[in-house]
């Protein structure tokens, strides 16, 4: 089936390169004006692509199940951040002098949401304080996990591992300190028996409530996964290397020059974003991966 899906412009297409970077083999699959994936729904297996064309989105899915069509564009609204109107908040990071001409080159930036939540927080667990590169090579390995799509579409061939699945196999495939798997594999646990529980209905404190007790999970991954799953416009992370670095960039720094900036002065450039912050996130992401 395909259809065209509404947004409110401008549409900057940058979200597709955010998704490509870490898109898992035979799960996912993506470049700078497309993005496809398989995914459990409630009714049974699917997949879609969504492609750019520079005016409209085009959305291109299978189902197993009929039934699951308006949950499947409702996770892809969501994935895409479509259903917010990106000028009020471009005209607010706009005011702020290191990010005034980069919004005005880059109008419509989206925050990258998700299609499962849980899949999220092993994702962001996974990949804290180690590189997109290296967190990426460790989610295709867990790939052999999997189960098979029913609905195999090209090189779209997998599931995303379920936590049951990470939990009970992924210790044999897991590198790195061994406190770090331990702490993933006792949170895909929880996910698992339902003892933890992640989606929508949760608010930035109700998650910060259940995750931050939990060791292996710090300030850093609760607002990743406040991002990503809430789609929280307002999170601002001090501590991550690549935001210092943008922002560096931004105002002119070299790179040495960059790497002496502290959280607590980062923190404290960022107030007078609020509520925007998770959109200004994004900027110094954005500039940070450019060469």
């Amino acid at each position: 089936m395909a259809i065209t899906l509404d947004f409110t412009p401008p549409f900057e297409p940058g979200i597709f390169d955010f998704l490509a970077a870490r898109a898992v083999a035979g799960v996912e699959e993506a470049d700078s004006a497309g993005y496809a994936r398989t995914l459990a729904l409630p009714g049974g297996h699917g997949w879609f692509h969504l492609v750019w064309d520079g005016a409209t989105l085009q959305l291109d899915f299978d189902v197993e199940d009929p039934a699951d069509a308006p949950a499947l564009v409702a996770r892809v609204r969501q994935l895409f951040n479509l259903d917010h109107d990106p000028s009020i908040i471009d005209a607010a990071l706009s005011a702020n002098p290191v990010l005034a001409r980069r919004v005005g080159e880059l109008p419509g930036i989206r925050l990258p949401g998700c299609v499962d939540a849980h899949e999220i927080l092993i994702r962001a667990m996974i990949g804290q304080q180690i590189t997109v590169a290296a967190a990426r090579t460790a989610l295709n390995q867990l790939t052999a996990l999997s189960t098979p799509s029913r609905l195999p579409h090209g090189s779209l061939t997998t599931l995303f591992p379920s936590p049951a699945q990470i939990a009970d196999g992924g210790r044999g495939i897991l590198r790195g300190p061994q406190r770090r798997t331990d702490s993933i594999l006792a949170v895909a646990g929880l996910l698992a028996a339902g003892t933890l529980e992640v989606g929508r209905a949760d608010t930035p404190e109700s998650l910060a409530a259940k995750l931050l007790p939990l060791p292996g999970i710090g300030p850093w991954t609760v607002g990743y996964v406040c991002m990503r799953v809430l789609g929280s416009p307002d999170v601002f992370l001090p501590t991550d290397a690549a935001v210092r670095n943008g922002y560096g960039k931004l105002r002119g720094d070299s790179p040495a020059e960059a790497r002496t900036i502290k959280a607590p002065e980062l923190a404290r450039m960022a107030e007078p974003l609020r509520p925007w912050r998770s959109y200004a996130t994004l900027h110094f992401w954005r500039v940070a991966g450019e060469k």
